[in-house]
């Protein structure tokens, strides 16, 4: 794709921005965030055959990785760290990688992204299987680390998928299942940090959490597979009991303890 074609890349809707006062910069960046969740929805139908794909691989004991370079990278292992304590899933079966390694998540890496090998060989690192995953993330859609991973899963055998924010570009003719989120412009021009990063946190949402439901780790609409790592979750978790169970908060701590999460506990007694 050229350069000059990126939506990503065109010139902002808004200009001398700093000009303008606080009130005005912070009124006009939320106008163009409502354009994200529309783009979104307009991508549900991409979004839903990659789930159900996944999901079929993930009960054979697949796994799902994350690729990216930059903030979609930043945003794959953010969503792939959220999920053990929120659904007690291992950590092994989500996993993000970001261009860099993870001196990258905190510190811009000298041309990390731009290594189309260095992609696939970070994911060798996890023994890649046929059942496995792998969802490319990648706003201008051109990443070359993020492309060459996804080209070299797809030929291993694995099911491969892409979110970006351009339409066409050469990372949905690598991968199988494409989801195009097209935010437009970015207010600051070609800062993808902006609405294309908040479409990927929203899509990447929608992808971990409709797994994670689809793989029995919530009930009903509560998270009783959580970690109980601090005492705010210990209280939501005894809390859940005592609306499952119909018993008194001390008990319904006790069992929750002692069981180690409110699914155990729920299970234990029925």
């Amino acid at each position: 794709m050229n350069i000059k074609k990126k939506i990503t890349e065109q010139p902002s809707h808004f200009d001398h921005l700093e000009k303008m006062s606080v009130g005005e910069l912070l009124q006009h960046i939320n106008e163009e965030d409502h354009h994200v969740a529309e783009a979104v929805s307009e991508a549900i139908a991409q979004i839903m055959p990659f789930v159900e794909a996944v999901e079929a691989r993930m009960k054979q004991g697949g796994r799902l990785f994350y690729v990216g370079a930059g903030t979609s990278g930043r945003l794959g292992v953010l969503d792939a760290s959220e999920l053990p304590p929120t659904f007690g899933v291992s950590e092994t079966r989500v996993i993000g990688i970001i261009a860099g390694g993870d001196r990258a998540l905190r510190h811009a890496v000298e041309r990390a992204e731009d290594r189309v090998e260095q992609g696939w060989k970070d994911l060798q690192r996890y023994d890649p299987t046929p059942n496995d995953t792998v969802l490319g993330i990648a706003a201008s859609g051109t990443t070359p680390y993020v492309i060459g991973a996804i080209h070299q899963a797809r030929q291993h055998g694995l099911l491969t998928g892409c979110i970006t924010s351009n339409p066409h570009t050469p990372l949905a003719d690598e991968a199988e299942f494409p989801i195009e989120t097209i935010v437009g412009p970015e207010f600051v021009t070609g800062s993808s940090r902006m609405k294309s990063g908040t479409a990927q946190k929203m899509v990447l949402n929608m992808i971990s959490t409709s797994l994670m439901i689809r793989l029995g780790r919530v009930r009903g609409n509560r998270m009783v597979n959580m970690q109980l790592t601090n005492d705010k979750l210990i209280d939501r978790g005894t809390r859940m009991l005592q609306d499952l169970l119909g018993l008194d908060y001390e008990e319904a701590q006790q069992r929750l303890l002692s069981a180690g999460s409110v699914n155990s506990a729920a299970t234990l007694e029925q």
